[in-house]
């Protein structure tokens, strides 16, 4: 029965009204020569979505782990084989289909290089970023993995997305702002004094008054990196201005809280050595 199914669905009469390919075209899209081709042919029927529901509903998911494997093993010139059921993937209805795609999406990105990444990653990895939290934050784990593989341009304009991590479906998930101020420190290499200054202050200063205390902790590292990341900088008033900001905010704030956060990042500067000594003084 399979067999008929399949006669019919690449009967030239169907495609002819129902795709813009020809059947000969539809092949050589998929066509290889690096693994034998009925097993690549398996594969990809796997994604089929009625197929999934009818014989196991976890198989996309499984698809989805294992596509990596497979691009790396076909290499990027046969990424054309791929394209489709990745897409297919990226918007499955199962939210755990999307999340093991955005985990390892940063891993897809080293495979097939930049041109096809920003061409054919980039739109789904923007789609990631407005999903649920299970989905976000795979992307988030391996933000900065994702970013430095991009041109500087393109990098630049994921500066005023990183606001909204902030945002989460459950002001409970803490573990997701911690995760968000793990990634600003290795994202400051990235980036210009400027953007910095402008983009990732405002996020680093919201963090380091966060409700829970695990995710201050990481906070008070960022904005010691920071400040010597803006002292190492040609523009020195950057510096001398978030110094200024620190003091008006945390040293001077009417909450005990604020007042301790300005200690513990004072402490952060002066153990790692982020500022000469007189110019901490």
């Amino acid at each position: 029965s399979m067999d008929s199914t399949l006669h019919y669905i690449h009967s030239d009469s169907d495609l002819s009204t129902n795709s813009s390919f020809s059947p000969e075209e539809e092949r050589k899209s998929k066509v290889q020569d690096v693994v034998p081709q009925a097993l690549l042919d398996q594969y990809l029927s796997m994604t089929d979505p009625s197929r999934a529901q009818t014989v196991d509903t976890e198989i996309a998911k499984h698809c989805a782990y294992s596509l990596p494997g497979v691009a790396l093993t076909l290499g990027r010139q046969n990424w054309h084989c791929l394209k489709d059921t990745y897409e297919t993937l990226a918007s499955d209805m199962q939210w755990k289909v999307r999340r093991t795609l955005a985990f390892s999406i940063h891993e897809l990105a080293v495979i097939l290089g930049d041109q096809l990444t920003a061409g054919d990653l980039v739109p789904v990895f923007n789609g990631f970023l407005k999903d649920l939290d299970e989905v976000r934050i795979g992307v988030l784990k391996h933000l900065h993995d994702f970013l430095k593989l991009l041109h500087v341009d393109k990098r630049r304009e994921y500066l005023y997305q990183l606001q909204e991590f902030l945002v989460t479906d459950n002001s409970r998930n803490w573990r997701f702002r911690a995760e968000l101020a793990e990634q600003l420190i290795l994202l400051l290499d990235l980036y210009s004094a400027r953007d910095i200054y402008d983009y990732l202050r405002p996020i680093a200063f919201s963090l380091c008054a966060d409700k829970v205390s695990s995710v201050r902790w990481i906070s008070y590292k960022l904005v010691s990196e920071m400040v010597k990341k803006l002292y190492m900088a040609s523009t020195s008033t950057l510096v001398v201005d978030l110094m200024s900001e620190l003091v008006e905010k945390f040293c001077r704030c009417h909450k005990w809280s604020g007042r301790q956060t300005f200690v513990f990042v004072c402490q952060t500067i002066s153990e790692d050595d982020c500022l000469p000594m007189d110019q901490f003084a």
